[in-house]
Formats: structure tokens, sequence, C-alpha cells
């Protein structure tokens, strides 16, 4: 898990006032591909946020693929002290939202860390379904209900692994154009 800016945040209910800086997990499966150009692309739309990212079955301490750093390049992205580290609970605690790159992840959580399901969800949910707005990002995002919703197949952002570069662009490209919306959500006061 790479994280901007430090320390990991404390409870929820600590992180609602005002000039509250979200702070976002993105989930994949190896944290080799999808949640590290998630995590890039969101760096440069909201450089303010604390932006990590983990996998669900990871072999930990492992550098991006050549195929993943040439796919951040084509859109015009680099995170280059990436390291895939494992989602675990103590650090996906101090997430507002975390977020999941297929219904899989969002299974993961619901799974082994129930009392964060709610507050995860797939980037493709959320970019739909979370609004910008006065209230908190913590009562938008529970407002959701995201522990509830049956995960629907149009939600996985498709991984690239097992492929070969134009894959792994085809999804920096899906990435990137969803990022954008879902900082939008996330700034919102």
């Amino acid at each position: 898990m790479c994280r901007r800016r430090g320390a990991i945040l404390g409870p929820m209910s600590d992180r609602r006032g005002p000039g509250h800086i979200p702070s976002v997990t993105f989930l994949c499966t190896g944290n080799a591909a999808r949640s590290v150009i998630a995590g890039a692309a969101l760096s440069q739309h909201l450089p303010s946020a604390v932006i990590a990212t983990a996998g669900t079955f990871v072999v930990e301490g492992q550098p991006m693929s050549v195929r993943t750093r040439a796919a951040l390049a084509s859109v015009g992205l680099a995170a280059p002290e990436h390291r895939s580290r494992q989602a675990v609970e103590d650090e996906l605690r101090g997430a507002d939202v975390i977020v999941g790159l297929a219904q899989e992840h969002v299974e993961w959580v619901r799974r082994e860390l129930p009392s964060l399901a709610a507050r995860t969800g797939t980037l493709r949910r959320l970019c739909r379904d979370l609004r910008a707005g006065p209230e908190s990002l913590a009562d938008r995002v529970a407002d959701l209900h995201l522990d509830l919703i049956d995960l629907e197949d149009w939600e996985e952002v498709v991984d690239p692994g097992g492929g070969e570069t134009p894959e792994f662009e085809r999804c920096a490209r899906d990435i990137v154009a969803l990022v954008p919306v879902l900082a939008a959500a996330l700034a919102a006061p």
C-alpha cells in the first residue's frame, strides 16, 4: 500500500469536519496494475488527497511490471516508488472510501472485513452514484448503502493481467477516463 502524506488517519468520526482531506484506498487483486493506475490518476486530479493502493492477493514488495509502467506512461502518469502491498484491516480502516476495481474486490472486503463494507464500492459504481454535495464525504458514502447493493458485471474494470502492453494501455485509458468523475465527488465539501 503506498500512502501519500504519511500517516493513516484516525476513526471516521474524527474526519468529518470542514476542510477534511479525503483518504482513498484503491484495491485490485495483485496491486500490480489497476489499483496502481487509479492511484496515480487520482493523485493528478486531487493532489491533496491521501491515496493508497493495495491488493487482495499479493506478493508483497514487488515492483510494477514493464507493461504497467508502459501503460502509465501512455496516459502521462508514473508511480516510480510503487511496491505491491497486501490489503490489511488496520490500513483500510483509515480510508474514507475503499475503491475496488472489480466486484471481486468489494466481495473480498465484505467477506474479510465486513465492518468496512459500507464504504467499499467499485470505481464504476462510485463514479455513477457518489454525488457532490454539502454533506460530508462520510455521509455521502454512507447514503449509498454500499454494503447492501448487488454487484453487477458492468462494474468491472477489466484486468489486463496476462495480456500484452495494448491491454494494459486500454485498462489505463479506461481508468483515466473514470477517475476525474470520482475526484469531483471526493473534492466536494
